[in-house]
């Protein structure tokens, strides 16, 4: 079986600087293979009230202060700046980073915060997937060293250009969002990784539907690597150890309606939980980091759970 990637999306709500920065560098030293942030601008689960850190910045400091993992938005959202753009900062985070940089986009959905900060947000969500399916090949021309052009309804650009290029041939382009109509035939058309959640049986079946529309548009499905949101992992040597430890995770984001169905519970538990996700061939499993950030579970995922996943015959 091919390696296990791992990923830690550290929530950058309701923290301080300081623990953000550092859960990250740990994350680093554990071997972690990639960094992730939210890009948004209020907290996002639980109550809206409260610090969030923005995702680019975020994620460029990490890459200052890291070495070996990757570092993305989970995802970015398209209409917050416009796709040339986008292009251009994600190339020069891949030369910061020395070429460490996932580029994740999607259409976006809180309409709260676009309205609170004054961001055009489109009719609603048909109109922001149109305007996504404009970006996409703008920011694909980009990375690769093209010239494009657009003239479409939402974005314009006439031969421009994006020099220096990315320390990576191919920056990956993650699409993220698991729409079946037009999210994931997007992901089809433009993108080097997906991102998918919703609990296994829902994974499974955008899974297949993904296939589908890379037949359609005659696309090899194995260009795509699959990454996976599991949830909120936390792991204790007892199962209630480990639901006392989730709890408090969400008293300090204020979660009224705790999320179920989670990564939570013994070593061999979270493994268990995890192994349909590998047996679906999803390598690349990214874990909720919520603050404040426990690092007795980023540490067991990694150096216990993970040898086990790998050892999976």
């Amino acid at each position: 079986m091919p390696g296990i990637k791992l990923g830690l999306l550290c929530w950058n709500e309701n923290t301080q600087w300081g623990p953000l920065l550092e859960t990250a560098v740990r994350a680093d030293q554990l071997g972690y293979d990639s960094l992730w942030a939210w890009d948004h601008l209020y907290p996002i689960v639980g109550d809206p009230h409260g610090p969030f850190f923005e995702g680019w910045l975020t994620i460029t400091a990490w890459a200052m202060a890291t070495k070996r993992a990757h570092v993305g938005l989970m995802v970015g959202a398209n209409p917050f700046r416009n796709p040339a753009l986008v292009a251009k900062m994600a190339s020069t985070l891949d030369q910061i980073s020395g070429g460490r940089a996932y580029l994740g986009i999607g259409a976006a959905w809180n309409e709260i915060e676009a309205r609170d900060f004054g961001v055009e947000f489109g009719s609603g969500p048909p109109e922001r997937l149109r305007w996504l399916g404009e970006a996409l090949p703008v920011i694909r021309g980009m990375l690769r060293g093209e010239e494009p052009t657009a003239a479409g309804n939402r974005y314009h650009a006439v031969h421009v250009r994006n020099d220096p290029l990315p320390v990576q041939p191919r920056l990956p382009i993650l699409v993220g969002g698991g729409g079946e109509k037009v999210t994931l035939k997007l992901v089809a058309e433009y993108a080097d990784a997906c991102n998918l959640g919703g609990g296994f049986e829902t994974v499974k079946r955008k899974e297949a539907i993904l296939r589908e529309h890379c037949a359609a548009v005659g696309r090899d499905e194995r260009e795509i690597e699959r990454t996976v949101g599991v949830g909120i992992g936390v792991i204790r040597d007892s199962h209630a150890e480990a639901e006392r430890v989730f709890a408090r995770l969400n008293e300090n984001n204020r979660i009224a309606h705790p999320w179920e169905d989670q990564p939570v519970g013994t070593p061999e538990e979270v493994t268990e939980y995890l192994t349909p996700f590998v047996r679906l061939g999803f390598r690349h499993l990214i874990a909720g980091h919520p603050a404040p950030y426990d690092e007795e579970t980023e540490t067991r995922l990694a150096r216990e759970v993970r040898p086990r996943l790998e050892a999976l015959s």
